[in-house]
């Protein structure tokens, strides 16, 4: 079985059908104290560098190049191994990836759930056919 993998923002209230809760912003989310926000890990060097995260600035006509450049970041070999390790630290749970910005259809959480998704699902295959 895949794991689901959701995205919500840091703002919205935890829910026990969100399991395993991972912050994937590089900066605290403006607002929240680090005991009001319910989460299990902060993976903030999963989140775009800085440089993109500053040019990207949540503008939609960015969108696309943003999510090529993001892509590109991801697939270098440290942040493949983070990627990883979240998915390791979730174990069987839910995903649930929280980020601050206000637009639900155009930030970082988007498009690490995209790359998490095709990272997990060779492994799953792969188990799915040994166990057939």
């Amino acid at each position: 079985m895949t794991t689901r993998i959701q995205i919500k923002r840091a703002y919205e209230e935890a829910e026990p059908s969100d399991g395993y809760r991972a912050l994937v912003d590089r900066l605290w989310p403006r607002g929240l104290s680090k005991e009001s926000l319910k989460f299990d890990a902060w993976y903030k060097d999963l989140a775009p560098s800085a440089e993109l995260r500053t040019w990207f600035s949540h503008k939609v006509e960015h969108w696309e190049q943003f999510k090529d450049s993001y892509r590109s970041e991801l697939h270098a070999p440290d942040q493949e191994a983070r990627m990883r390790e979240l998915l390791a630290a979730a174990g069987k749970q839910e995903i649930t990836l929280l980020y601050a910005a206000k637009d639900t259809e155009h930030n970082q959480a988007v498009v690490l759930a995209e790359e998490l998704r095709s990272l997990g699902a060779p492994a799953h295959k792969k188990a799915r056919r040994t166990a057939a």
